[in-house]
């Protein structure tokens, strides 16, 4: 979990550490069915900023509802040299979907 910033950056040093993204890696950010989807690249606009955060663009924000000071959660899948960046709303959307699965709206009970 991180919250972003003002500005839009994401404070993730462990996170980045563990990706093996230091200061100045490039980066490409799209937006994927209202999730932030980071990956590395060659010649992208985006680069993870010396104190070791991350930038989260400010359109690609408002499409997704991150505002500033909502976490969000970060997921890491290291083997694919990929952040995922789910919104708090998307988070709580699911985990409302399962709850009720839990609770009786699921026939595979």
């Amino acid at each position: 979990m991180a919250i972003p910033t003002r500005c839009g950056r994401v404070s993730a040093q462990h996170l980045l550490h563990a990706m093996g993204w230091a200061p100045g890696h490039r980066l490409d950010i799209q937006l994927c069915h209202g999730m932030l989807i980071i990956t590395s690249a060659q010649d992208d606009r985006y680069q993870v900023g010396s104190r070791g955060e991350l930038p989260l663009p400010a359109s690609a924000r408002h499409m997704c509802q991150i505002e500033p000071g909502q976490p969000v959660l970060l997921a890491a899948f290291i083997a694919h040299d990929l952040l995922v960046v789910h919104p708090v709303s998307t988070v709580a959307r699911l985990l409302t979907d399962l709850h009720n699965q839990l609770s009786g709206g699921d026939s595979d009970r």
